[in-house]
């Protein structure tokens, strides 16, 4: 398969074609952050970066023979947490970059594959709009099915897993239930939940004296923005470490081993969960 990748993050989509076995000729990813593309090009170095999506009219690209195209469009506007913008704001608009380049690679190849993700907390109307340009409605999973993390997705996608007159709904249905607990993942210490909320792109690992006046405040803050304390035997409380948010992505420990704490948190809070992702693959590959 050719592919193209828009907001191709720590290239997972990538990782997943690989592990479910489906052969890669051309893989084009645009990114723009620097620590993405460095450690996309130290797992699969045959990568083609062809940088900001606004700009795809300069990418030299043969668009009549891809195959698949992929998209995990900025969610900052469209997430519960963010300000409400939604498909106008700044970052998430970028979804109808998505949608020109889509529109021209099927005036050239109409059996094209993609795959759109975004937030499940978005704005009905704003999933309504996404929903409409796409021609089909999302499948929505939670990665809790296949990690130890709550995190609500849903996915548009054109691939069928089985013959059907009706092709308006995403027809990609949930994933076994692998039953992961939290405390299954972590490396040391105890949580009092049975699933990780929901990682996020903001820098949250540290250590704190859960008996200091400023331990409270710490637990507060940190579970207002979705991150996880974690109490240890030494009466320390830490937040997930590099390894245990590789995990809550589905992804091998070692997978980040060349970024520091921030930039591995970075990409793991702002990406795809792999084994959500290899599991629609999957689908492609029966096809």
């Amino acid at each position: 398969m050719n592919v193209v990748s828009l907001f191709n993050g720590m290239n997972t989509g990538r990782q997943a074609l690989e592990n479910v076995g489906i052969k890669v000729d051309k893989y084009y990813s645009s990114e723009i952050k620097p620590c993405a593309i460095e450690l996309t090009q130290y797992h699969f170095p045959d990568t083609i970066q062809v940088g900001d999506v606004t700009k795809w009219r300069e990418w030299d690209i043969d668009w009549s023979k891809i195959d698949l195209i992929l998209s995990g469009s900025p969610c900052q506007d469209l997430s519960s947490i963010g300000k409400g913008a939604g498909l106008n704001g700044n970052k998430s608009s970028l979804f109808f970059v998505f949608i020109e380049i889509l529109n021209h690679i099927k005036k050239l190849n109409p059996n094209v594959i993609f795959l759109q993700e975004n937030v499940a907390s978005a704005r009905k109307e704003d999933i309504g709009i996404m929903s409409q340009e796409l021609g089909l409605y999302p499948c929505r999973i939670n990665s809790c099915l296949v990690t130890a993390q709550l995190r609500d997705r849903y996915y548009w996608s054109n691939v069928r897993t089985k013959e059907s007159m009706f092709d308006i709904v995403t027809d990609i249905p949930q994933p076994r239930d692998r039953k992961i607990n939290f405390n299954d993942v972590i490396t040391d210490g105890k949580s009092p939940r049975e699933k990780s909320k929901c990682l996020i792109e903001r820098r949250s690992f540290c250590y704190t004296d859960e008996f200091s006046e400023n331990a409270q405040r710490f637990l507060r803050t940190r579970e207002k923005f979705g991150v996880i304390v974690i109490h240890l035997e030494n009466g320390l409380m830490r937040t997930v470490n590099k390894v245990e948010m590789c995990r809550l992505q589905g992804f091998p420990d070692d997978y980040c081993d060349i970024l520091n704490e921030d930039k591995a948190q970075s990409l793991l809070g702002d990406g795809w969960t792999l084994p959500i992702i290899e599991h629609i693959f999957e689908f492609i590959k029966k096809a």
